[in-house]
């Protein structure tokens, strides 16, 4: 088990000085665009050191998520994109960071990507986000600051743990600046991956993904699309309540909380939340950590 002193880089953080950064999804319709712009506004209460928007598979959401980006940074506040390398050729992808240039992006989300369902074509020119990030640097300097995705549970995709904690320091190697995990909720997962990481030669800060729980049958899902696990406590927990939705978001609440206060108190270099384009979740779990 890592110690408080290790997480990262020998530091500890407290309440006031822990980062915290949010995700939001590009809205597919004009009620969710006014609904995700008033999330934002509520959400910018806590100062995040970036807001990131996704991007669907195979970059089909991309128009939307430049969209949001450009209102993010248009709120004067630091946007940034997932980029996705899945079918990208070399041109295509120089087109697009010097678009983000352009619109004043300074941070991206280098990621592989997922294949859209029924995907016919080829890799494209870049295999592994490794290969991104690499062309990203070679490209732009230190113009961005790239953000890699970890997984505390190992990607799904992954032949095992070895392998997927290689894949993860190429990504390092290749001159990512830190990491975001996927969500998790159980802490000695995250402290183990970041202690093998670092004995990789591993040391850029590893932010930890946080996924509050407002919906049961959501949360399940969610982690059982991306490999994350739900302790067995927490789902029979979760279906105890039936439809009470009430009695959900408090338990969930308690749980993320506390996940979140362990890893505080451990020192972690910052929190990420995946906000699911709503504030009302994270705005109370921040207020309950202080």
């Amino acid at each position: 088990m890592t110690s408080p002193s290790t997480v990262r880089n020998g530091s500890t953080h407290n309440a006031v000085s822990l980062p915290i950064s949010l995700e939001f999804f590009p809205p597919k319709s004009p009620e969710g665009m006014a609904k995700l712009a008033t999330a934002r506004g509520e959400l910018y209460a806590l100062k995040p050191q970036f807001c990131s928007v996704t991007y669907g598979a195979g970059g089909s959401t991309q128009d939307g998520t430049l969209a949001t980006v450009q209102a993010i940074l248009d709120e004067g506040q630091q946007g940034a994109s997932h980029f996705t390398c899945i079918g990208a050729t070399r041109d295509s992808v120089r087109e697009r960071l010097n678009q983000f240039k352009a619109m004043g992006m300074r941070r991206i989300v280098a990621l592989r990507g997922d294949l859209p369902s029924g995907y016919g074509g080829s890799f494209g020119e870049f295999r592994y986000a490794s290969d991104l990030v690499a062309f990203i640097r070679a490209e732009t300097g230190d113009h961005f600051h790239i953000e890699v995705a970890a997984y505390p549970e190992m990607h799904p995709q992954a032949k095992n743990p070895h392998a997927d904690l290689q894949a993860f320091a190429a990504k390092a190697r290749a001159g990512a600046n830190s990491a975001i995990t996927q969500f998790f909720f159980n802490a000695d997962a995250y402290f183990r991956f970041v202690d093998e990481a670092h004995a990789l030669g591993v040391d850029i800060p590893i932010v930890p993904g946080i996924m509050p729980i407002t919906n049961a049958s959501g949360i399940t899902r969610f982690a059982d699309a991306c490999g994350a696990e739900v302790p067995r406590w927490v789902r029979l927990r979760l279906q105890s309540f039936g439809d009470d939705t009430a009695s959900i978001r408090a338990f969930g609440l308690d749980v993320v909380t506390s996940l979140c206060d362990q890893l505080r108190t451990a020192g972690v270099p910052g929190l990420h939340f995946y906000t699911m384009n709503s504030s009302a979740a994270v705005l109370e779990i921040m207020r309950r950590l202080g």
